[in-house]
């Protein structure tokens, strides 16, 4: 690598600034952090859920999951309630003020979304979103060289993984 710009923990850094920098600016509009919606995601996906479980979905080590948490409790979008199944652990749960705000939230990251899809155009979109899942499942050279391999499409992505385009 001769350049920077071809190091793929740079490019992978700096398109990640970009995107969480256009998430936080949408949802400041609502009170909420990036953390924070993804928390509240999860439980309009599945109410009660732990901290603990919530925390390993977003791979949020305890201090921080339990500060951000925290944190929505005082904002009253959640609140703690002890779980039907072990007294010892604390349910989530969404308040009617947590509940509300699914459909303002859901559809700031739904246009967050269009923006980056126009500006990739549909397919390379979600080629993406589909290449990206996959490594960060397969964080191994080995394995990224065969994810580009089973992609002729992708060599001009694999090309910035992979050093000297060997794919």
């Amino acid at each position: 690598m001769n350049r920077i710009e071809d190091c793929i923990s740079f490019l992978t850094g700096k398109a990640a600034q970009a995107v969480t920098r256009a998430a936080r600016d949408r949802l400041a509009r609502h009170g909420v952090t990036p953390v924070q919606y993804a928390v509240l995601q999860l439980l309009w996906e599945e109410d009660g859920q732990s901290g603990a479980a919530i925390g390993t979905r977003l791979v949020l080590d305890s201090a921080t999951i339990t500060g951000v948490i925290d944190r929505l409790v005082k904002l009253e979008l959640i609140a703690r309630r002890p779980s039907a199944r072990d007294r010892r652990v604390n349910a989530l749960h969404l308040t009617d003020r947590g509940l509300a705000l699914r459909g303002p939230l859901q559809a700031e990251m739904d246009a967050l979304n269009a923006d980056v899809d126009a500006a990739l155009g549909g397919p390379a979109a979600e080629e993406l979103k589909s290449l990206l899942r996959r490594i960060a499942a397969a964080p191994s050279r080995k394995e990224l060289a065969e994810i580009c391999s089973s992609r002729p499409r992708s060599r001009w992505w694999c090309a910035m993984i992979l050093p000297c385009g060997k794919n």
